[in-house]
């Protein structure tokens, strides 16, 4: 069971472990959020993804404030945020740090070939994606302008 994704622990919003074993057998795409971001808009679109792909695929958002400082809220600022502009229903975890010495270790797996056994990354800016397969591997990642609805990431879905 080595380079699965199960193992990490991560908080919800309001505060509730997140179980990820809970999502085997589906996809996850793990999105880095921001309130305050020129690619904010793309809540939409996630919203859309989760609802089209719902029986294949759990989208959840990670808020983080270490890009441009464009996430500042509290966990029910985000909260709020989220459902009245954009109506999301989908998991949105707890404020955390994607990269530098605070890194959450989710995002230390995510981004390290020796953790996930496929590739290493760098988290660029707000929206960037993470998709992990059904079998909890990484399958790939996409930068902040690839739209959630890009058939690059739908693709695998269908």
């Amino acid at each position: 069971m080595e380079n699965l994704i199960y193992n990490i622990k991560i908080n919800s919003l309001q505060d509730k472990a997140v179980d990820f074993s809970a999502f085997k057998g589906k996809y996850i795409l793990f999105v880095n959020v921001a309130s305050k971001c020129g690619f904010t808009p793309q809540y939409k679109d996630l919203q859309k993804l989760n609802d089209i792909y719902k029986n294949n695929l759990v989208v959840i958002g990670v808020p983080c404030n270490q890009f441009g400082k464009q996430e500042p809220g509290n966990s029910d600022e985000i909260q709020e945020f989220c459902q009245v502009n954009y109506g999301v229903s989908f998991l949105i975890t707890e404020k955390v740090d994607v990269k530098g010495t605070n890194q959450h270790p989710l995002y230390t797996w995510l981004t390290s070939k020796k953790l996930n056994g496929k590739k290493s990354s760098s988290i660029k800016w707000n929206f960037q994606k993470y998709l992990v397969s059904p079998e909890g591997k990484l399958v790939d990642y996409y930068f902040s302008i690839t739209k959630p609805l890009s058939s690059k990431i739908t693709k695998h879905f269908k």
